[in-house]
């Protein structure tokens, strides 16, 4: 089963508990690593991974050992008009060192995208983010990650790498596959200006949890563009997390994380989502499962649109700025927006062709009226550097 030996089956405790449910409920309709049987993965869509690792925190974390609570508050839920098969793969267990569970959930992540599945990984702590990302580098294919986070994780570079300092480890190590990363709801006081500048300067993009709190759907273009979606649940108030171990008193309510794992379970693109930095309490595995929830649901609407799409489908509009023309297409099946990034053919170009970057009509409006989108022209950037 190659990676898969990792994964510690769902005990039989915990498998009585599941009889008791009823046939609607989700949890009815789920299939199991159980010690007798191991899901047939040609199936499967979506495969649930627990991880049990969490010395990267800085924080201690409590209950770090079972995510029996939330298991059962998911499964407790009823499912919306699924079909796709959901497999519950059991738990990666703290190996000997962090290193060998960064190495097991790397295998077993690599695995499961080979196979075109979609890992939904409850965490452990952050740093685990590293392993998704470095599951990428048997396709040989640039990432796009987007973090849900107050805070932008980096660290100084002969730092052990812990969930507050994982972003560097990224940026730096080889191979470097990643061509952006995007923060969505970082709050200004828990960064210094060094990194906001560096963010600037690596033409990464970062919105404020004030932006976006203010207009959830600015978030919704940057989750089309992304392969993997990290989320740090200390981005959640804690008067609606439930986290009172580690006290936030600003982030974004319980609507709006669920709102955006919805958005990155509509992305066409995201191939793995993760939450993060947890304790595991009765008070948080309701918000947990619900977040869960929603991105299984946002799953389901998929359009397969671009990349995977025909231009045909597209109306395609030319807005002249300057000495550019800016070339957007907008889809006539769901409505939403994409702007060309051209081809530079001097330079070490990372795209190798003309591709199209999500975008909304604010931004096509704001063209028209002479304003250069700014992620266009980071993208851009990016592409001849």
């Amino acid at each position: 089963m190659m990676g898969f030996d990792f994964l510690e089956p769902i005990s039989d405790e915990f498998l009585v508990l599941l009889k008791s449910l009823s046939s609607q409920q989700l949890g009815s309709k789920v299939v199991f690593h159980t010690k007798d049987e191991f899901p047939d993965l040609n199936k499967v869509k979506i495969a649930l991974i627990g991880v049990l690792e969490n010395r990267g925190s800085v924080l201690e974390i409590e209950n770090a050992g079972d995510l029996a609570v939330i298991r059962k508050d998911l499964y407790s839920m009823f499912p919306g008009n699924w079909d796709a098969t959901i497999a519950d793969l059991g738990d990666i267990l703290p190996g000997n060192t962090k290193e060998d569970t960064y190495f097991a959930l790397r295998k077993v992540a690599s695995d499961l995208i080979k196979r075109k599945i979609i890992p939904v990984v409850i965490g452990g702590s952050q740093d685990l983010t590293y392993s998704l990302y470095r599951a990428y580098d048997e396709l040989e294919q640039m990432v796009n990650l987007v973090s849900i986070d107050s805070k932008f994780d980096f660290g100084k570079e002969d730092e052990e790498m812990s969930n507050n300092s994982y972003l560097s480890r990224i940026i730096i190590d080889e191979p470097n596959n990643l061509f952006n990363f995007c923060n969505i709801g970082y709050q200004t006081y828990y960064n210094s200006q060094e990194e906001i500048d560096l963010i600037e300067k690596l033409f990464f993009d970062g919105y404020r949890l004030g932006e976006v709190a203010n207009n959830i759907a600015i978030a919704e273009p940057v989750f089309r563009d992304a392969d993997i979606v990290s989320m740090d649940l200390n981005a959640v108030k804690s008067a609606d997390s439930g986290n009172f171990n580690s006290f936030a008193p600003n982030g974004f309510n319980g609507k709006e994380i669920c709102a955006l794992a919805r958005y990155a379970g509509i992305s066409d693109k995201v191939s793995m989502f993760g939450v993060f930095n947890h304790n595991n309490t009765a008070l948080e595995s309701v918000l947990i499962s619900q977040i869960i929830w929603y991105f299984i649901e946002g799953y389901h609407y998929r359009s397969n649109e671009y990349p995977f799409g025909s231009r045909e489908n597209y109306i395609k509009y030319s807005v002249p700025i300057d000495d550019e023309t800016l070339v957007f297409y907008k889809s006539d099946r769901t409505d939403r927006w994409w702007i060309e990034i051209p081809f530079v053919t001097n330079g070490n170009n990372k795209l190798k062709r003309n591709t199209l970057l999500p975008c909304s009509y604010e931004e096509y409006l704001g063209a028209c009226n002479q304003e250069l989108p700014e992620r266009w022209w980071k993208a851009q950037r990016k592409n001849v550097i």
